[in-house]
């Protein structure tokens, strides 16, 4: 089981400087993947809940900075050569799904194949209002999304007709590195793993109380590929506990799970940058 970084594009995590330390460090020390979020707006008094903790707030206070991910993870890209990088996670329902494609595949461009594409399809009604974007069927519009998205890495002149996008002969050009650019999808609920057993090829739980919590989501998705044909043990399993502990390890793999992440934030200087990562690198790598 490999050990990945959530740390880049919120608050520290914003700074270029520490971007670039902490990812020549992360790769220098062994870590698998650089994991970056995303929310193009956030408001100071929600009404909508945040899926991944008990009392329904994000902890991210809405005045931090938080960097466009594809951004902060090209600019990652740049600094480093094997790690990889990954979305944890674009909210796709949120985008066009034609500039998605081209942004995607230049940044598995220039990091040349290294990217995995991670989605979600959000929670926050007040984020799909500022942008005019429905918040009702978002799920169902990101299927087509990625759907439409494949069609356009895979073929030189492309039509597709779908519910929310359609369009004839096109060209979207570079198409990815990696020839099946990894897409997973990020979302505790039934519903979510439900996608990925549909058309992902992985996912990523995110701040999940514990091993014990990791197994039932994990029985779950097992039932949904098994129901559709898939095979479980083909599918990337990365997760974020809340409160992890490397005691968690064994059993982790002993379920299936291909990647552990671990959610941190940078120091405040880029000086500070290498003794975190060795700490982080101590206590999760050896």
């Amino acid at each position: 089981m490999q050990i990945g970084l959530h740390a880049l594009g919120i608050g520290t995590g914003a700074d270029p400087d520490i971007i670039a330390a902490t990812a020549r460090h992360a790769e220098d020390r062994g870590f698998a993947t650089l994991w970056c979020g995303e929310h193009v707006v956030m408001v100071d008094d929600p009404t909508s809940r945040y899926p991944y903790t008990a009392d329904g707030r994000i902890a991210v206070p809405a005045e931090a900075d938080w960097l466009d991910p594809m951004a902060c993870l090209s600019f990652a890209a740049a600094h480093t050569s094997t790690i990889r990088l990954a979305t944890g996670v674009v909210l796709l329902p949120e985008h066009n799904p034609l500039i998605m494609a081209k942004q995607v595949a230049s940044l598995d461009r220039l990091s040349r194949g290294r990217f995995t594409f991670g989605v979600g399809i959000g929670w926050a009604r007040e984020e799909f209002d500022a942008l005019g974007v429905p918040f009702e069927r978002r799920g169902k519009r990101s299927a087509d999304y990625i759907e439409a998205m494949r069609t356009l890495w895979t073929e030189e002149v492309t039509t597709y007709s779908g519910e929310f996008v359609s369009f004839r002969n096109v060209r979207v050009n570079p198409k990815p590195t990696q020839s099946a650019l990894p897409i997973v999808v990020g979302g505790n609920s039934d519903r979510a793993l439900t996608r990925v057993a549909q058309w992902a090829d992985g996912w990523y739980g995110f701040n999940l109380d514990d091993a014990d919590a990791v197994a039932d989501r994990l029985s779950i998705l097992r039932h949904a590929c098994a129901e559709r044909g898939r095979t479980f043990t083909d599918l990337r399993i990365a997760v974020a506990l809340a409160t992890p502990s490397p005691t968690d390890r064994d059993r982790l793999e002993e379920l299936g799970v291909t990647e552990l992440v671990i959610v941190d934030s940078p120091p405040d200087a880029s000086s500070d940058v290498p003794r975190w990562i060795d700490e982080l690198g101590d206590r999760w790598l050896g």
